[in-house]
C-alpha cells in the first residue's frame, strides 16, 4: 500500500496512482488526518474518498504508531493515550472508542484497532503489560465498532493488531487473542522498529503460524524489497511503508538490478533510461542523468519521477510475487532475486 499519510501519497497524483502505478489501495493516517484537515472538514466533504478524489480502497492506521513516536509528549493509561499535537502543542486524547469514531468519520474502508507499539529493545515486563493493554483496548474497539455504523453508505472493516515485541511467547499469546476475535483480517504491529531483520522474520513466522491463512495478514510498516520478499514467504499478504516515496525524494531508486543512489557522480552522464523495460512511462521518458540533475537541483519534478519509479517497482515486486506463487515458482525466484534487489549499483 502506498502511504498517503495526510490524505496524499507525496508527490504523486491520484491519476498516476491509478493509471501508472496501478495501486489497488492506499494508506492514510488517523493521527495526521485528525489534526489536519480535521474531522469537521472530512465529515463535510463526505469522507476521505470525496475529499482527496481517490476512488479505490483506503486503510487508516489508528494513530498508535504516531503516538508511540511522540514518547516525549504522550501519556498512556487505561482510558487511552493523551498526547500533544506536533503542530501547535494542543492536548488530545485517543481512546479505543473515539479512534473508531474518528475512523468512521474519515471513511476508510479498512480501519485499525488502537494499540500501543512498544519500542525496541523492550523489557519483557513492559512488553507483556503493553500487550495486555492492547488486548483490552481491542475488546473496547470491537464493542464500539459493532455498536456504530458507517457514515457514507459503504461498509468498513476492522483489523486487530498483534503485539508482543520480540518475545516468542508474547507474540504467540497475542496472535491467539487476535485470531479469536474472528475479524475479517489481522495485522502485525510493533516490528520494523529497530530490531534485527532476523528477529522480525522469526516473530512474523510465529504469528503467521497462528493467524488464519484464509484471512489477509498485514505486516505494518515493512519495508525493504528484501524484507517484503522474505515476509511474503512467511505468509504475509499486505504491506505498507514510506520507504519507496521517502527514499525517492532523497535520490534512492529501487530497481530489479539493485539500488541506485542517483546523486552519485557516476550517473551524471548516463543517458540510459532509469530502468530498462520497466513499463513505466517516466522510465521511458527520462534518463538517469536528467533525474540526477533534478534531484541535485532540488527540483520538484525529480521527487515526482523518483517516487513514481519506486512505487511502480514495489507494485511490480508484489504483483510478480503473487504471479509466482500461483504458478509455483515463487521460492526459487525469491531466492535468486533477493540478493539482486539488495545490491548497491
Amino acid at each position: 500500500m502506498p502511504v498517503g499519510t495526510a490524505g496524499t501519497v507525496k508527490a504523486v497524483h491520484q491519476r498516476e496512482l491509478k493509471e501508472d502505478i496501478r495501486a489497488q489501495i492506499i494508506l492514510g493516517n488517523t493521527y495526521h488526518l485528525y489534526l489536519r484537515p480535521g474531522l469537521e472538514v472530512l465529515r463535510n466533504a463526505g469522507g476521505i474518498h470525496r475529499f482527496n478524489g481517490w476512488d479505490g480502497p483506503v486503510l487508516t492506521d489508528s494513530g498508535g504508531y504516531q503516538v508511540f513516536s511522540l514518547s516525549e509528549t504522550r501519556k498512556i493509561r487505561e482510558e487511552g493515550v493523551t498526547f500533544r499535537s506536533h503542530i501547535d502543542g494542543s492536548r488530545h486524547l485517543f481512546t479505543p472508542e473515539n479512534t473508531m469514531d474518528t475512523q468512521r468519520i474519515i471513511g476508510a474502508d479498512i480501519i485499525m484497532a488502537l494499540d500501543e507499539c512498544t519500542p525496541y529493545p523492550c523489557e519483557y515486563r513492559y512488553a507483556k503489560d503493553s500487550m495486555q493493554l492492547t488486548h483490552r483496548w481491542l475488546e473496547r474497539c470491537v464493542r464500539h465498532f459493532n455498536n456504530t455504523k458507517p457514515l457514507y453508505g459503504y461498509p468498513q472493516t476492522l483489523f486487530p493488531i498483534v503485539q508482543g515485541s520480540t518475545y516468542r511467547d508474547l507474540r504467540k499469546a497475542s496472535a491467539e487473542t487476535v485470531a479469536s476475535m474472528n475479524l475479517e483480517g489481522n495485522a502485525i504491529g510493533g516490528l520494523s522498529v529497530g530490531e534485527p531483520a532476523e528477529e522480525m522474520y522469526e516473530m512474523t513466522q510465529v504469528v503467521c503460524d497462528i493467524l488464519p491463512r484464509e484471512k489477509p495478514r498485514y505486516l505494518m510498516g515493512v519495508g525493504t524489497p528484501a524484507n517484503i520478499l522474505e515476509c511474503i514467504s512467511l505468509g504475509i499478504d499486505m504491506f505498507d511503508c514510506v520507504m519507496p516515496t521517502r527514499n525517492a525524494r532523497n535520490g534512492m531508486l529501487f530497481t530489479r538490478n539493485g539500488i541506485i543512489n542517483i546523486r552519485n557522480e557516476k550517473w551524471k552522464n548516463d543517458f540510459s533510461p532509469i530502468e530498462e523495460e520497466s513499463g513505466l512511462w517516466a522510465d521511458r521518458c527520462y534518463s538517469k542523468a536528467y533525474l540526477r540533475h533534478l534531484i541535485t537541483s532540488k527540483e520538484i519534478l525529480g521527487a515526482q519521477i523518483a517516487s513514481l519509479h519506486n512505487l511502480h517497482f514495489y507494485l511490480w515486486l508484489t504483483g510478480e510475487a503473487r504471479r509466482r506463487i500461483i504458478d509455483g515458482t515463487f521460492t526459487p525466484w525469491k531466492n535468486e532475486l533477493i540478493n539482486t534487489v539488495s545490491a548497491r549499483l
